[in-house]
């Protein structure tokens, strides 16, 4: 600001200089030659740095001197016609000096912006380029026929092509899935989604892939951006961890129906020693034979039962992350079915002892039991509410809905009932999924519609009991009626 004020001023006094070099030439010459022609020089000046007002103020300044000092006489009809003219010229000239300046001080602040905005986008493209390029997702760039533009270089490892060797492909090669994609050749709506589907790699080896991708326009036609990710060691684990599942439930199922035989074996064994002891059949073939069999079959129960209790992988887990999860999973659902869920959570709640996969799986089938319950009901009135209190000792979870309830429960966590859904194995199976990890699931009458109570051990309770005791309090649990 101080060079721009200087520089003015320098400008003005030089422009009065000017002026008063005019004046005084055209006083002392006396010739019948006008000089007022000048003061455009001066008002040339002052026009690049004065206001409007200013300018037409050095205009009448100027037009007076050079009337003043003009050689010829004054006449009326010639002299004002005059002046105007020449205050018009000079006052032109100033106001297009103020014009040029004054565009010329836009184009240089607009001339600044883009210089910022070029510096901008240049550093936005560079940090943009050095997040794709070192990026672990392969991340490609495509035209309308589908031939690769761009790719970093976790794509050339992706698809297992050297370095700078895959632009110019089609990347339908290594991702058919991509070729159906409509291009925005054939439709004006653009896509932003992701989907999993077969990816092959230059080697012809196959993988899973992720992909996320946009369709877009630019001014050198329709483009497509993909996103990949290799998700096969996600499928291999998602599946090894659904087989384990499958298993643990399996040996938790095996145990609970074990526990049922040892009980059928054993009341038989009673009706057997009773007979041995009356003699009547002492000797008979058959009759031994179908002693063998019941204490043979009562070892295979005591057996599969020992497994299943050895095999629980029961913990401290903390039961709010348990929760978070299922609320990902239900409130979708529950929308859906224009269900109100209510959550009454403590912040703060003890570790407890639980699988927590297992647990998730029996709140799962607890709430989808309660929805089906409300299919039939008003939208308004489809309520559950879920309730976790700390209990002494442990936690409760409480699943509530205001369905019609449960008519009779004389028979509620027996499997294979009549009327049930499927095989009826979801309550028997969650009651002994809980009791694999000390805890107890129960049915509430007293609470109106249907309501189900889970409770679990408090970690601590069972701090330094070791595996002995882990396996022992299993046992147990399957056992007790």
């Amino acid at each position: 600001m101080v060079s721009r004020y200087l520089q003015g001023k320098s400008r003005v006094i030089l422009a009065a200089g000017i002026v008063a070099s005019i004046a005084l030439v055209d006083w002392r010459v006396d010739a019948p030659i006008s000089f007022g022609f000048l003061y455009l020089i001066p008002m040339l000046l002052v026009g690049a740095v004065w206001r409007r007002w200013q300018i037409l103020g050095a205009a009448a300044v100027c037009t007076l001197l050079a009337d003043l000092f003009d050689a010829y006489h004054f006449f009326w009809a010639v002299t004002v016609p005059q002046d105007i003219l020449v205050f018009a010229a000079l006052a032109g000239a100033g106001l297009f000096a103020f014009e040029i300046a004054a565009s010329r001080q836009r184009e240089k602040l607009h001339l600044e912006e883009v210089e910022k905005e070029s510096a901008a986008r240049k550093a936005a493209e560079e940090q943009l380029e050095f997040l794709i390029d070192s990026s672990p997702a392969a991340i490609l760039t495509m035209d309308g026929e589908g031939a690769i533009l761009r790719a970093n270089l976790a794509a050339h490892r992706l698809l297992g092509v050297p370095a700078g060797e895959l632009p110019g492909r089609i990347v339908h090669r290594y991702l058919p899935a991509l070729a159906r994609v409509p291009s925005i050749y054939q439709t004006s709506q653009t896509f932003r989604t992701g989907m999993q589907c077969r990816g092959e790699r230059e080697n012809r080896e196959i993988f899973l892939a992720n992909v996320f991708f946009s369709t877009y326009r630019t001014a050198m036609g329709p483009r497509l951006a993909a996103l990949v990710v290799d998700a096969s060691e996600e499928l291999r684990d998602r599946e090894e961890f659904g087989l384990e599942q499958m298993l643990a439930g399996s040996r938790v199922l095996v145990g609970a129906v074990s526990h049922e035989i040892r009980n059928v074996c054993g009341a038989i064994a009673v009706n057997y020693e009773n007979l041995v002891r009356g003699g009547s059949l002492r000797g008979n073939q058959d009759f031994e034979a179908l002693g063998s069999l019941v204490e043979t079959l009562n070892k295979i129960a005591s057996l599969e039962l020992r497994q299943s209790a050895a095999d629980s992988r029961a913990g401290g887990a903390d039961l709010g992350e348990i929760l978070d999860d299922l609320r990902i999973v239900l409130e979708p659902y529950c929308q859906d079915a224009d269900i109100a869920v209510r959550w009454n959570v403590p912040e703060s709640l003890p570790a407890v002892w639980v699988d927590r996969h297992r647990l998730l799986q029996v709140l799962l089938n607890l709430v989808k039991n309660s929805a089906r319950a409300l299919e039939g009901a008003v939208a308004g009135e489809k309520r559950m509410d879920i309730v976790v209190a700390a209990a002494r000792g442990g936690v409760s979870i409480r699943v509530t809905d205001s369905g019609p309830g449960i008519a009779s429960t004389d028979k509620l966590f027996q499997p294979f009932q009549k009327g049930a859904d499927s095989t009826g194995l979801g309550l028997y199976i969650s009651r002994a999924f809980v009791r694999s990890f000390r805890g107890e699931l129960r049915h509430d009458p007293t609470v109106p519609g249907c309501s189900f109570v889970i409770e679990l051990a408090a970690a601590g309770s069972f701090a330094g009991q070791g595996d002995h005791a882990g396996q022992h309090g299993s046992n147990s649990t399957l056992t007790a009626r």
